[in-house]
């Protein structure tokens, strides 16, 4: 008697990526876009990066000048847009992105580039051609988690996205990457995981999909940073989301697809809220 097709060879079948795409024809939902240039593509990629920017600040992702959000362009690889230094996140538009090279050169636009940033996204984008955007930022959760130099566990489902999906780096915890030697460092680290808390200093997150999953998984784990404190200062010992049952939840609900599939209800809001992103 044959077995039973799983979930994920039912979705094969169906050319379905999620659980979550309907089945039923006609609904309203969420479609990844295609493009037939590269300009296209490009108008599209920035507009996303000004919307993670803006989601951000919204978040209350800001610190001063820190952080940094990148995504590489659709044609030339070696370059990516990254938001201008010292423009608050709020602020950020189309008009005041920057395009640069792995060596920290401004290709267009009038801004510079943010040092710290050139070093780890420029490390990150050079030595893995699939990922295509990157997010950092001092968090007020994560910077204080990433002081534990703990990895998160698997306390909720949410928290379960992580599972085995993130690492905790320790080299140079604390000193500020401005040197390009701690951005290869960080490079290193993100060999087939979305996500890294960096002792000390705080969290990063990176995509082979998109700028907006790689903000959704960043805005989502300063959330799980923030949850986890929060069940440490109760002094209990919270009970775990087993291997296996963590390990399901993140092929379901912790892949690249559905960190872009959060974002679309935020951009949706930015949307219709600030159109000034425009600009």
């Amino acid at each position: 008697m044959n077995a039973k097709p799983n979930i994920n060879e039912i979705l094969a079948m169906t050319g379905r990526k999620s659980i979550y795409q309907p089945e039923q024809q006609g609904l309203i939902y969420p479609d990844e876009p295609e493009f037939d240039s590269f300009e296209e593509a490009r108008t599209h990629l920035k507009q996303r990066l000004v919307a993670a920017c803006r989601a951000f600040a919204l978040h209350g992702l800001d610190y001063g000048f820190a952080g940094h959000l990148t995504v590489r362009d659709p044609e030339h690889s070696g370059l990516y847009w990254t938001n201008p230094m010292a423009v608050h996140f709020a602020d950020v538009k189309v008009s005041n992105l920057i395009l640069a090279d792995h060596e920290g050169k401004v290709i267009e636009g009038d801004y510079a580039i943010n040092r710290a940033g050139f070093v780890l996204h420029a490390a990150v984008h050079e030595e893995h051609p699939d990922i295509v955007a990157m997010c950092h930022a001092h968090t007020v959760y994560g910077t204080a988690f990433a002081a534990l130099g703990q990895e998160i566990l698997p306390i909720t489902q949410d928290a379960a996205a992580f599972f085995e999906d993130h690492v905790v780096i320790r080299e140079e915890a604390g000193q500020v990457a401005v040197e390009t030697k701690a951005g290869h460092k960080v490079a290193n680290a993100f060999a087939g995981v979305k996500a890294a808390i960096h002792q000390n200093h705080g969290l990063l997150t990176a995509s082979r999909h998109s700028i907006e999953a790689a903000a959704f998984w960043f805005i989502a784990l300063e959330r799980c940073c923030q949850q986890q404190l929060m069940v440490a200062a109760t002094g209990l010992t919270p009970t775990l989301v087993t291997p296996e049952r963590a390990r399901y939840s993140r092929e379901h609900v912790g892949s690249e697809y559905i960190g872009w599939l959060h974002f679309q209800p935020i951009w949706e809001n930015l949307l219709r809220t600030q159109p000034d992103m425009f600009d």
